[in-house]
């Protein structure tokens, strides 16, 4: 298997991985088909189709099949069939935002930030727990811009107009009160029962693994390499913090993870010493998710 998904990509793959994808989403919404759902599953596929093209703006996966095979995997085991409309837009945002921040043009990156914050801001009020990226965001403007005052002044003029938008239109349809819930400060449930989680440990494992190989050779690494790797941890930090504070019982949060996750750990079963232990991996996975998935479809936890 892990053989196989060696082999280089080509401009056919991520149609392929998309096609898949499409059936996947399709399937788990046929059974309660409306509106609301049919526009929630169409923007969770929008952007998970778009997190395809993510791969290529890192350009962290060596252009093998094994980082969009496991993402693949990642979504099927992780996606519930009727997610949240907040969860959808943060994967499209999250999408968006890889795409802009990561970019090869300079030029692009320095002048996206209002674009970024309009974003960050359009995530909140779809999902208020997602206030880490807008921390994220302030982190790498800090440590990548040559201009940081300008910077941060566009990210936050992004944000502002969005704010300003969201409530003119607000009081236009008279919804004039505040609903102190809205706020995540103070609402948070951490998890407290792991009993659903536990089919996942082998992965969370790996992961650890990976971080730490990954710093443990850092020294080895090319700048740019280090530079999109801490890139994705803090990112990988960012989505785990919401998940962590607000996750409790809504899994679907870890769908936050499939796309960091899966660039972590195809760089980590490339790097290791023994063929037999990357192919082991890839199975550890895919049993993991498949556990996982049938855990929680048929309640087996």
């Amino acid at each position: 298997m892990f053989k196989l998904l060696s082999k280089e990509s080509n401009i056919f793959s991520i149609p392929v991985y998309i096609g898949f994808l499409l059936l996947v989403v399709v399937i788990f919404n046929i059974l309660n088909f409306n509106t609301y759902e049919a526009i929630v599953a169409g923007i969770t596929f929008l952007g998970i189709a778009l997190g395809y093209f993510c791969f290529h703006s890192i350009a962290l996966n060596y252009q093998t099949h094994l980082p969009l095979f496991l993402y693949t995997f990642f979504i099927f085991g992780l996606y519930p069939g009727n997610l949240d409309i907040g969860i959808a837009v943060s994967l499209l945002t999250n999408s968006f935002l890889i795409l802009l921040l990561t970019s090869a043009d300079e030029d692009i990156r320095k002048k996206s930030y209002v674009l970024v914050g309009s974003i960050v801001a359009l995530n909140f009020i779809f999902l208020p727990t997602t206030w880490p990226m807008a921390v994220f965001v302030i982190i790498h403007v800090i440590a990548t811009s040559a201009k940081i005052g300008l910077n941060l002044f566009r990210f936050l003029l992004g944000i502002v107009l969005i704010i300003f938008s969201y409530f003119s239109v607000m009081y236009f349809v008279q919804f004039t009160s505040w609903n102190i819930d809205y706020f995540p400060f103070g609402k948070m449930k951490p998890v407290t029962d792991y009993t659903e989680l536990l089919p996942l440990i082998p992965v969370v494992l790996m992961l650890i693994y990976a971080v730490y190989d990954h710093f443990k050779n850092y020294n080895k690494k090319s700048p740019i390499s280090r530079y999109k790797y801490t890139f994705l941890l803090v990112f990988s930090v960012a989505q785990l913090i919401s998940i962590i504070l607000y996750m409790n019982k809504s899994y679907e949060y870890l769908l936050l993870l499939a796309f960091p996750s899966s660039i972590i750990l195809s760089r980590m079963m490339r790097f290791l010493p023994k063929y037999w232990m990357r192919e082991a991996s890839v199975w550890l996975i895919i049993i993991s998710l498949l556990t996982f998935k049938a855990g929680t479809v048929f309640d087996l936890f």
